[in-house]
């Protein structure tokens, strides 16, 4: 339960980083005098530095273990906060984004190896699930805190919070062992490591993965960008409330994730893929429409996003599972490699609510309804292509196996022993 703990805490520094401030959007706007588009880049800066931070973050973690690159990367990320906290305009803002995300994404994508370490298939799934589930209390309460911070405190004293619990965290990352033992470390040196990302993007399967993955959170990042100026700008809703209806998308989310750590190894991941970004398309585009006639006001926006960000456990946790399953001996490149899509996605996302921002939420409406609806194309490609990797190459897979290198012999031990069991491929 520790460990639960505490990787959840880690897999939460996407949301917490981002959600805490949303609130304080509009005040930080007036504080720095910069407009609405030019904050929100703060949110497209930071997906920048946490997009870009994984590619290292992941061959790193397989070559020298999970902890100590997540250390340094708490660091980072405290430094990262200070910076934002003592920032004098945008631009200054946006630089210690990007130092703080650098750091932050490599507790998220060592997170996630982490439970590739110790768990496999399905089983990867619904643990990530549960982890989603319980990392979900931060994007819930986040906004909430921060509109209190910001009423009795103001917004810099968010980021000062923000500093602590990074002290925290530093903290609590030492009383966990590493996942990672050294005989099962990648040796070969970071150079080729690095160069092996070319190999996954022949990957067409892994691609359909992480582009079901990159497609909707270029949606969510859409919504968390242009939300607080359509409720609040817009809608006149109260800075302190935000959390509120912010809140209510992710005790959905908490919901779906339960479901699908339930019934994830009886359904199978594939075919839950499938079903949540069909909901998420229809959702998407029930908000566009809203958000241009602006039909059913503020509701005709909750309703909608309510449903799209409840679909989450149900894509991420399946399609991140599905694309590490070929490759257990590269769990943390492969999680950066998808986790690199995933906030690249995210960054366009989110720079296009503030490129197109018009003072209304149609642009945002778009946007998430055409990430919903591509999400659910990648989503099709899942099912019809081969599965490639190491994890086809097991004597239990009798699929096609061309250009696969073997597999090392602590995992063909593993594979005799019934350790590896593909049960859905």
């Amino acid at each position: 339960m520790w460990m639960l703990a505490v990787l959840s805490a880690l897999m939460a520094f996407a949301s917490i980083s981002t959600d805490f401030y949303l609130p304080a959007l509009p005040t930080m706007a007036g504080a720095l005098h910069a407009d609405a588009g030019a904050v929100a880049f703060t949110i497209s800066g930071y997906l920048v530095g946490f997009s870009l931070g994984q590619l290292v973050w992941g061959p790193v973690g397989d070559r020298y273990g999970r902890r100590l690159p997540v250390a340094i990367g708490l660091v980072l990320f405290v430094i990262g906060s200070a910076g934002c906290a003592l920032s004098g305009s945008a631009s200054a803002m946006i630089f210690w984004r990007v130092v703080q995300a650098v750091g932050a994404c490599a507790g998220v994508v060592l997170a996630r190896a982490m439970v590739r370490d110790l768990y496999e298939g399905d089983g990867a799934a619904r643990m990530l699930s549960t982890l989603l589930t319980a990392m979900a209390i931060a994007p819930l309460l986040g906004p909430l805190l921060g509109g209190q911070i910001l009423v009795f405190a103001g917004w810099r004293a968010i980021f000062w919070t923000l500093v602590g619990f990074g002290v925290l965290m530093l903290a609590a990352l030492f009383t966990l062992p590493d996942t990672l033992p050294r005989e099962r470390r990648n040796a070969e040196p970071l150079l080729r490591a690095f160069g092996r990302y070319g190999g996954l993007l022949r990957d067409r399967r892994l691609m359909a993965f992480a582009g079901s993955i990159g497609f909707f959170y270029a949606g969510s990042f859409a919504y968390v960008a242009g939300s607080p100026f359509a409720y609040i700008a817009y809608h006149h809703l109260p800075a302190q409330r935000y959390g509120l209806l912010f809140g209510a998308g992710i005790v959905g989310l908490m919901a779906v994730n339960l479901i699908n750590a339930r019934v994830v190894t009886r359904v199978g991941g594939d075919r839950l893929l499938v079903w949540g970004n069909g909901v998420a398309s229809v959702a998407g585009v029930v908000l566009a429409v809203d958000a241009w006639t602006d039909w059913g006001g503020l509701a005709g926006l909750v309703v909608p996003l309510f449903v799209f960000v409840s679909t989450t456990g149900v894509i991420v946790a399946n399609a991140m599972a599905g694309a590490l399953a070929a490759y257990p001996h590269r769990a943390g490149a492969v999680s950066a490699f998808v986790g690199t899509i995933q906030y690249g996605a995210a960054m366009i996302g989110s720079a296009l609510v503030g490129v197109f921002a018009d003072g209304t939420p149609g642009p945002m409406g778009l946007i998430v309804a055409i990430a919903a609806v591509g999400g659910l194309v990648c989503t099709g490609l899942v099912r019809r292509l081969p599965v490639v990797g190491r994890l086809a190459a097991s004597p239990l897979w009798r699929g096609p196996a061309k250009g696969m290198d073997p597999l090392p012999a602590h995992e063909m031990h593993r594979a005799r022993q019934g350790a590896i069991r593909p049960r859905r491929l």
